[in-house]
């Protein structure tokens, strides 16, 4: 898509950034903002939606408090160039590529709508900017991310360029770092509720297991487990050691980490039957 060049004074051709988050600066509410570095500064952004063309998705990992943390920028050409940056684990992202990975031709323009939920979460919702049709994606729990990026990103990297710059197909690391799996295969197994791993996390400094140090991890994982097994035991002691006997030392010896609790929670439950 050419454009007119308007000669004169302007700002600098830099990308805009939009920081996705739910606040409130001297009284104005928001759920996305600028910020001025040299000030320190949010700057709210009152609108609530963008209309651009969808033109690159890729992943940048950012420093936070001596930490990487991933995050996931979807860039947009419009008026001028922009950036909506936010972490690739949030609501945002997550709603935001449902929507674009049933995309199958991004060289028509999308509007990309902000929209608060509850206890400061933002959800993204797409449309199509000519018909003003929604475009929407039942949730999964059982979603590959990084296979979706993956896919939105060979989409656009394989469409003819009708935006003002060439798509780029960014390499995309690994989504699912080892150890946040291991948590998130066991949690599932137990069937232990997520905003309880969250709030431990937060207890720790950070927002995903594999930011913590692996005993650490081994201390979130025995929670767990022992939450699990909170009312499978009629002595406390006896699920702490049958989980060291069953779990910790069987993992130590080889075994499967998944097989062996399974095995252990298969264990106290035929336990517990018998007793009953």
């Amino acid at each position: 898509m050419l454009t007119e060049i308007k000669l004169g004074l302007c700002n600098p051709p830099e990308p805009i950034y939009l920081y996705v988050n739910q606040g409130e600066v001297d009284g104005e509410s928001f759920v996305w903002y600028k910020f001025n570095i040299s000030q320190e500064k949010k700057i709210p952004v009152t609108q609530r939606a963008l209309t651009g063309y969808l033109s690159e998705l890729r992943l940048t990992t950012k420093e936070f408090k001596g930490k990487d943390n991933l995050k996931l920028d979807i860039v947009v050409s419009a008026d001028e160039l922009y950036v909506i940056r936010t972490g690739v684990e949030t609501n945002f992202a997550k709603s935001f590529l449902l929507a674009a990975s049933l995309i199958q031709d991004f060289s028509k323009p999308l509007i990309i709508v902000a929209t608060a939920g509850d206890e400061n979460t933002v959800f993204c919702n797409l449309y199509d900017a000519a018909t003003k049709t929604k475009i929407y994606r039942e949730w999964s729990r059982d979603l590959d991310w990084a296979t979706i990026i993956r896919d939105i990103q060979s989409v656009l990297g394989g469409n003819p360029s009708t935006i003002s710059f060439t798509p780029k197909l960014s390499v995309v690391p690994q989504l699912v770092h080892p150890q946040d799996l291991r948590i998130k295969n066991i949690r599932t197994l137990l069937d232990y509720p997520l905003d309880l791993v969250r709030e431990w996390l937060q207890f720790q400094d950070v927002d995903r297991p594999s930011l913590l140090d692996i005993n650490q991890i081994n201390e979130l994982i025995k929670t767990m487990c022992l939450a699990w097994a909170a009312d499978k035991c009629e002595y406390p002691n006896h699920a702490e050691s049958s989980y060291k006997n069953q779990v910790v030392d069987a993992v130590a010896s080889g075994a499967d980490e998944l097989t062996a609790i399974n095995a252990w929670m298969q264990q106290l439950q035929v336990v517990k039957t018998g007793a009953s």
